[in-house]
C-alpha cells in the first residue's frame, strides 16, 4: 500500500462528505493567567475555515498566537471556549490517537536526544496506526507495510540516501526534511507547520516549500503553516490568516490581506509593496535606510 493509499485509507465518511478540513467557531484560547480574573486571552473570538485541500497561511507579529493557534489544531492544547470541527467531527470529542491519523504536526524545532536513524526516526510517524501495541525502540511493531511507506515517506522528502545516518548529524535543511517525512508517515489528511523555512538558508527554503507545494498538487493534502515570512505565505499560500493580538484581522488571498496599511496596523511599520514579477502576488521589501533624530542623536 502506498502512502496516498494509506492517507485514502484512513479518511471517514465524514471527511469524504466535508470539503473544510477545519471549522472553527469563536475560539477563546488562554494559557493559565497570571492573577486571579485577569483576562489574558491568547486567542480571542476566532471564527474561519481551513478548505480541504487548500495551502493555508497564518500570519501576525510576535505574540498574536499563531503556534498557539496551531496547537490548539492538532489537540496538542484544548481551548477554554469555542468549537472546532475536524473534517465534519467535533475536534474536541476525538481521542488523540485518531486525531494523530489525521493530522500531523510539525513544531519549529525538534530537540533530538537520542541517536535514532533517519529511517527510525521516519519510521516513529506511524505508531499511531497501532494503538494498543507496546512501543519498543527498534522497533519491533513495523510491518511491511509501515517499511514501505516510510521509505515513500523519505523518498518523497529526498532523504533516501540518508536512511542510516543519525539525525543528530544531518543539517538544519535536512532535519527539517526528515520531520516532515516523520509527518507524511503518519499518512494524515492535515499537514500542520509551525515556521517551516526558519533558520534554514535560501536553498533550503526553496526545498521547504517545494515539498509543501508538491503536497497540495500531487495529493491534495492541506497545509497550515505558520511563518513569519510574509513574502513565503504570499507566494505559497492560498490563503492567509492574519492575526492581530490574538483576533483575526484579515482573511482571504494574499492580495487581499498584504497591503502597506494593513501591515503598518499590525506590526507597527510602514513597508514597501509591489508585486511578485512571475506570480503577481503581492511582495514585501524593506524601505532604504534613513536615519531618524530623536533629541539631537541619530539613530
Amino acid at each position: 500500500m502506498s502512502l496516498s493509499s494509506a492517507r485514502e485509507q484512513d479518511m471517514t465518511g465524514s471527511a469524504v462528505a466535508s470539503r473544510k478540513a477545519y471549522e472553527v467557531r469563536s475560539l477563546r484560547f488562554r494559557y493559565q493567567p497570571l492573577s486571579r480574573g485577569a483576562e489574558n486571552w491568547v486567542l480571542d473570538g476566532l471564527t474561519f475555515d481551513v478548505e480541504a485541500g487548500e495551502i493555508f497561511g497564518i500570519v501576525g507579529p510576535n505574540g498574536s498566537g499563531k503556534t498557539s493557534l496551531l496547537k490548539l489544531m492538532a489537540k496538542v492544547l484544548g481551548a477554554q471556549a469555542g468549537d472546532m470541527a475536524l473534517f465534519g467531527r467535533d475536534l474536541g470529542a476525538m481521542p488523540q490517537v485518531e486525531v494523530a491519523r489525521t493530522v500531523a504536526f510539525v513544531p519549529q524545532e525538534s530537540p533530538q536526544v537520542f541517536s535514532f536513524t533517519v529511517m527510525e526516526t521516519v519510521l516513529m510517524g506511524r505508531h499511531p496506526h497501532h494503538q494498543g501495541e507496546k512501543w519498543s525502540a527498534g522497533f519491533g511493531w513495523e510491518s511491511a507495510e509501515d517499511l514501505r511507506i516510510a521509505e515513500e515517506a523519505m523518498q518523497y522528502a529526498d532523504l533516501t540516501h540518508l536512511a542510516g545516518r543519525s539525525v543528530m548529524d544531518l543539517s538544519g535543511g535536512e532535519r527539517q526534511r526528515c520531520m516532515i517525512a516523520r509527518a507524511l508517515a503518519q499518512a494524515p489528511q492535515v499537514l500542520l507547520l509551525d515556521e517551516p523555512t526558519a533558520f534554514l538558508d535560501l536553498q533550503h527554503q526553496l526545498e521547504i516549500c517545494a515539498i509543501v507545494r508538491r503536497l497540495k498538487e500531487e495529493r491534495g493534502l492541506t497545509v497550515v503553516l505558520v511563518s513569519h515570512d510574509l513574502n513565503l505565505a504570499s507566494q505559497y499560500c492560498d490563503r492567509i490568516l492574519m492575526l492581530k493580538a490574538g483576533t483575526l484581522f484579515r482573511l482571504g488571498p494574499p492580495h487581499d490581506v498584504i497591503d502597506v496599511e494593513g501591515l503598518r496596523d499590525v506590526y507597527g511599520c510602514t513597508v514597501l509593496i509591489d508585486r511578485h514579477p512571475e506570480s503577481g502576488v503581492p511582495r514585501v521589501t524593506m524601505p532604504q535606510y534613513r536615519a531618524v533624530k530623536n533629541s539631537g542623536n541619530s539613530l
